[in-house]
């Protein structure tokens, strides 16, 4: 994994202005020497969240949420910390210098940026196609006849991929290695007993694939005309070769982990109260085009753990949408028994089925969007319709029938998380069958029941991959220098937070006092060159003391660090909670601070916070030693621990 030095993302963050990046994901009011809004992690009606220019950090005092300018990406685009910082580097013109590790165990970090520039590349020149090929009109009257406006077409980045066999390997092809690379990025495919290179899509409607960041990825192709399709071989063989035709498996592209028309489904809505899974890219384009903007649809697979896990980054409600035939009916058990895997409190997930010979991009047509809408909040929640497949064939009035359905549902309530939900499954259950939840326990041990029998699948030139490449080790929290240690030392994505969960709750509003601990620590985030002045403080090692010797330790070794800076350390050395808590502390200063005025002489009063901590401490001692003192009969006090008795009560008289 390559590694980011710190220095880079210290002068990163001194470069951009937090205001500039949130203010583009949620409007901010200027609000004295700050800027505020509704907080966009959790639901309020009253701004709480607040955004300092001076400080670059944002805090809400509704719910906690706070950070600098990585850290609100993070949160706010639900992305990783490389990515992040990636985003930001690209909007300041800078590139992100890259480092071996140290451990040289650890494999470095592959950069696929020609990957995605190449594929970028692709798209265009297919929009480009849609334009200006002679055999364009084809293509066009496809979509128009499919009811697409150029609006809705350019918006999802359409495209055409002409007839040939060479299109692309001229136009991009030029050298082995940029051959190489069109084959690796799946847009040629490439047989190596023949020594031939060709391009993977002829004479089809082209559809982007983008990630959540926007950047293409991959290509799903819909079929023309009969003459141009193939079989596992590359051999045109009439009639047969899948009318859609995705990329296969590359560095950038995994199937499995995608959802097609997320990115859009993004962009059009600040907060995504349900996502709409439909079946093709078709559905979700023309359910946008008639203001349902929130639909995204599987890359030829059934919709699986990973799809469900993406999905619920971004809401919390799932609506799968499926055709009422024979086929759409067993697509919606596949789906119900992958969530399964991942249901659990705080989820929901419907079960839509259209009328039989419809779909989504028909009926939305037929009866426009309101109704439609309708439709979709009428879906059969998870519960339900779980019970309704598993009670098929079966007399639930007999015993037979409640027997055998709670030999069928118990192992697979046992594939939920814990939680209330789960439980509550188990309630649904046993009311059902009358069975009692001990003895539907002692069934979650039976084997599992396949809700869809598997099929041994087709071999297509879809399904003809490259081989597979490694993802690498999943990240960890585990690699932390020493503080002791010179700060310079490069940072890994790992040692940065995951990002946040949406919040669905707030927490209670923040009352942090600025006691004296609380006001040296805030004193030194505001000032960090006080660190230099004073002596680190010799404190006893209770959890607020510790953070506050460990942020002089560090200060001390950083020249005036910004508190943009001093968070982004924080969080990776010592977590998301630790680096919350200095945040609190900063935004609770800047609040006092604005009711006092700056009059203040700020080295004197952090010297006057750390007397008051050791005398604080002393007291605390002297507490202690009373209390012991006072346990023990005092006819078995030695004379010396009477006359330190008294002088205890004596300083404490003194003292009060």
């Amino acid at each position: 994994m390559s590694l980011i030095p710190q220095p880079f993302i210290d002068d990163l963050l001194n470069r951009l202005d937090i205001v500039d990046i949130v203010d583009k994901r949620v409007k901010l009011k200027k609000t004295g020497k700050n800027y505020s809004a509704c907080c966009p992690f959790h639901n309020e009606k009253t701004p709480s969240f607040t955004v300092s220019q001076d400080k670059q950090f944002y805090y809400c005092f509704g719910c906690g949420a706070s950070g600098n300018a990585v850290g609100f990406l993070m949160e706010f685009d639900k992305l990783g910390f490389v990515d992040a910082v990636e985003q930001l580097a690209s909007s300041a013109g800078l590139q992100i210098p890259r480092e071996e590790p140290k451990n040289k165990n650890q494999a470095p970090k592959q950069d696929f940026k020609n990957l995605y520039k190449l594929l970028a590349d692709c798209s265009d020149y297919f929009q480009q196609q849609l334009k200006a090929h002679p055999s364009r009109d084809k293509a066009v009257s496809y979509l128009q006849n499919r009811g697409l406006t150029g609006y809705i077409a350019k918006n999802f980045g359409l495209g055409y991929a002409p007839k040939g066999w060479d299109n692309l390997l001229t136009k991009f092809g030029e050298t082995d290695s940029d051959r190489k690379t069109l084959v690796t990025a799946g847009m040629l495919i490439e047989h190596e007993d023949e020594n031939k290179r060709y391009d993977r899509f002829r004479d089809r409607i082209m559809f982007p694939i983008l990630d959540i960041r926007g950047r293409t990825i991959g290509f799903g192709g819909r079929v023309l005309g009969e003459e141009n399709r193939v079989g596992a071989d590359g051999k045109k063989v009439k009639g047969s070769g899948p009318k859609y035709l995705n990329s296969p498996e590359t560095p950038v592209f995994h199937k499995g982990k995608e959802l097609y028309g997320l990115y859009q489904a993004r962009q059009a809505n600040r907060e995504l109260k349900h996502l709409l899974v439909v079946e093709g890219y078709m559905d979700v384009i023309a359910l946008a085009q008639y203001g349902i903007n929130n639909a995204v649809a599987t890359l030829g697979t059934a919709c699986g753990e990973d799809h469900l896990k993406l999905a619920f980054k971004y809401t919390n409600t799932i609506v799968f949408c499926f055709d009422g035939d024979k086929a759409g009916r067993t697509a919606a058990k596949r789906a119900l028994e992958n969530a399964l895997e991942v249901m659990t409190d705080g989820y929901q997930i419907k079960f839509l089925f259209l009328p039989e010979g419809q779909d989504p991009d028909t009926l939305v047509r037929q009866i426009g969007q309101d109704r439609f809408a309708e439709l979709i909040q009428k879906g059969s929640p998870l519960e339900e319709f779980f019970f309704d497949v598993l009670s098929e064939g079966l007399n639930i009035n007999t015993m037979e029938g409640r027997a055998r359905l709670s030999k069928l549902a118990a192992p697979l309530l046992h594939k939920l998380p814990k939680s209330v939900y789960r439980e509550l499954m188990f309630e649904l259950l046993s009311q059902r069958t009358g069975l009692s939840l001990d003895i539907l326990m002692e069934l979650i041990g039976e084997p599992v029941p396949v809700l869809v029998p598997a099929t041994a699948p087709t071999q297509t030139e879809e399904q003809a991959v490259p081989p597979s490449f490694n993802q690498g080790p999943p990240a960890n929290n585990e690699d932390y220098a020493p503080l002791g240690q010179p700060i310079e030392q490069e940072l890994e994505a790992s040692h940065f937070p995951q990002q946040l969960q949406l919040r669905s709750e707030p927490r209670k509003k923040s009352s942090v006092e600025l006691s004296p601990i609380r006001l040296a620590t805030a004193l030194l985030l505001e000032h960090p060159n006080l660190a230099h002045k004073l002596e680190e403080p010799e404190l006893p090692e209770t959890t607020e003391n510790l953070q506050l010797m460990q942020l002089f330790s560090y200060l001390k070794q950083r020249e005036n660090p910004s508190f943009a800076s001093i968070i982004g350390y924080w969080s990776g050395r010592f977590g998301v909670e630790a680096q919350q808590q200095l945040t609190a502390i900063m935004a609770n200063q800047l609040l006092a601070q604005a009711k006092r005025g700056n009059n203040y002489n700020d080295q004197q009063e952090l010297q006057d916070a750390l007397e008051k901590l050791k005398l604080q401490a002393l007291e605390r001692e002297r507490q202690n030693q009373l209390a012991e003192l006072k346990s023990r009969p005092i006819n078995e006090l030695s004379p010396e621990e009477r006359q330190h008795f008294l002088q205890l009560l004596k300083v404490g008289k003194q003292v009060h």
